[in-house]
């Protein structure tokens, strides 16, 4: 069966519904870093400064995997498909309908007419092919977890390597529309062209810049002048400089092919402490923040500032590193689940409104398994399996990243102390390992070289689209240097229930997946933290998504 989708652009078309109320008035109101209208009471500004938990790793979205690269992406980058504002709904972007081939292997997209790159070049289907081909073609450094990472757990292999995966070619049948060929059915795909790590970029300023160069700093491409210094997408805004550990500046794009951005340049500034972040707010130095902290919430609705929540659309998991022998030995893996008190994590460590986790993936998914119960918190019985498993005297490195808030660890260090006090209450020694959340931190646990240096750690996920292949799927679809563990029938079980072709074949193969999950316990699924965002009072336009797919175009700020 062909399925076709067409629906009327909402996000960038016309103004973005749902703008914030005005509430009240400062009681007292410090001297911005921005410039105001001072002839007037009250003056729209032509800055809107955000702040974010830290800095982007780097700019090229397509070798990105963490949410605050992401967000800076979003204002520069487009990808074929969107979501409507505020929700997990498919709407049109770069491509305006799509049509999928009856076996789920071939999808067709017609693509908008009259747009282009900031740089001048034409977006069109010779475009959408180089930069697929782009990602197909990558060697060596480039296909590691933490470079390629979506494209390889999404796409499954490149041209050289281990696997091909299943990207089988792309067709520019003309200047408007492209077909993309896969060699295996991926129910998902259209969902997955959401993702800011499959935007467009400029074919021009890619091969211009050396995008994809491993003979710069320290032979990783994601330092390379493009990725630092020349990003180039279709997108609202373009780029203008990028300050280390302070802020990235992006400047409106005059030629943007939808509606303008009302806000003359976005700042996004680095502030890795929430209370930091409060202050600045509250001193009138920026309009905004994500990852507000638990304790600030009221306080800040108590002085008129505005609070946006978005839906827990997220995991908090505690993982397990099986190269570790120890914990190779599922006993070890139930007697950590046993000695963990999830309650007492998400009442010490994480916002009001997040619940406890009983598997990989939020209630809101598809594919959730309302079966599965928890392991009881019991001490006595995790000291028990330790001693079964000969493990008594078990030490463990927790890694555990600082410097940083995420959505689903808006206070990792306190998350950390609240589960290294519970592991060692049943007898399990803890050496705490720290790192800065970027690049360390993500390259220790993710990267090749970095999994002798821990055994347990904290790390989560905020879903990208309404697909349990997104949780499950991304986070045990093959061997990882994550995980440690080679487990050949839970891959194919993933592997087949991905390609089923409808979703109402894959909800029970999702199911029974968690089902099997839970009783391998590869790691402990913790919580589903529920993310706020605050506001200055005069902050229209900005509209929370639970898959943080959230452009700025038609934020304005009135002071």
């Amino acid at each position: 069966m062909t399925i076709v989708r067409n629906r009327t652009i909402f996000r960038r078309g016309i103004a973005a519904v749902a703008a914030l109320a005005l509430a009240g008035t400062l009681a007292s109101c410090a001297q911005s870093q921005r410039e105001t209208d001072s002839s007037s009471e009250q003056s729209t500004s032509q800055d809107f400064v955000f702040a974010a938990s830290s800095d982007p790793v780097m700019l090229d979205p397509a070798m990105a995997s963490d949410g605050e690269t992401f967000r800076i992406a979003r204002q520069q980058f487009e990808g074929l498909i969107s979501t409507k504002p505020g929700t997990t709904e498919l709407e049109p972007l770069l491509a305006t309908e799509w049509k999928a081939s009856s076996d789920g292997k071939s999808f067709t997209f017609t693509l908008r007419e009259g747009v282009k790159f900031s740089d001048g070049t034409d977006f069109n289907a010779e475009a959408v092919c180089a930069n697929f081909e782009r990602w197909y073609n990558w060697t060596g450094v480039n296909q590691s977890e933490n470079i390629s990472y979506y494209y390889g757990k999404l796409f499954r292999g490149f041209k050289t390597g281990k696997t091909g995966g299943i990207y089988d070619g792309c067709t520019a049948v003309s200047p408007t529309e492209v077909t993309i060929k896969l060699n295996r059915p991926f129910a998902a795909f259209v969902d997955a062209m959401t993702l800011p790590a499959f935007s467009m970029q400029s074919p021009t300023a890619l091969k211009q810049y050396n995008a994809d160069d491993t003979s710069g700093t320290a032979d990783d491409p994601r330092f390379s002048a493009y990725a630092t210094e020349h990003p180039t997408g279709t997108g609202p805004f373009v780029f203008e400089k990028w300050e280390r550990n302070q802020q990235v500046t992006l400047k409106r794009n005059d030629n943007y092919w939808g509606d303008k951005a009302k806000a003359d340049r976005v700042i996004i500034r680095t502030i890795s402490d929430p209370k930091a972040r409060t202050q600045e707010l509250q001193a009138g130095n920026i309009d905004g923040y994500d990852l507000v902290g638990p304790a600030d919430v009221q306080p800040l609705k108590d002085a008129g500032f505005q609070i946006q929540n978005r839906p827990a659309f997220n995991i908090l998991y505690l993982g397990m590193n099986q190269k570790n022998k120890a914990l190779a030995k599922i006993k070890v893996r139930e007697a950590i689940a046993h000695a963990i008190d999830k309650q007492a994590v998400v009442k010490s460590s994480l916002p009001d409104g997040s619940i406890t986790a009983t598997q990989f993936m939020p209630d809101l998914v598809e594919g959730y398994n309302d079966q599965i119960k928890d392991p009881d918190y019991n001490v006595d019985e995790a000291k028990k399996l330790l001693a079964e498993a000969g493990e008594s005297d078990l030490v463990l490195k927790f890694a555990y990243p600082t410097g940083v808030s995420r959505p689903y660890m808006p206070s990792p260090e306190d998350t950390f102390a609240v589960i290294k006090s519970q592991l060692e209450k049943a007898g399990i020694k803890i050496t705490p390992v720290a790192a800065k959340w970027s690049p360390d931190y993500l390259d220790m646990i993710q990267g090749d070289a970095g999994t002798s240096k821990h055994d347990i750690h904290l790390l989560g996920w905020t879903g990208d689209y309404n697909d349990p292949d997104n949780f499950v799927g991304v986070f045990f679809g093959g061997k990882s240097s994550e995980w440690g563990f080679d487990n050949p029938e839970l891959f194919k079980a993933l592997a087949d229930a991905r390609e089923l072709p409808t979703r109402e074949q894959q909800v029970p193969a999702y199911k029974q997946i968690n089902a099997d999950i839970a009783e391998f316990v590869p790691g402990i699924p913790l919580a589903h933290p529920a993310p706020s965002l605050a506001f200055a009072k005069g902050v229209q336009g900005y509209v929370a998504s639970p898959v943080q797919d959230e452009v700025w175009n038609n934020v304005t700020v009135t002071r």
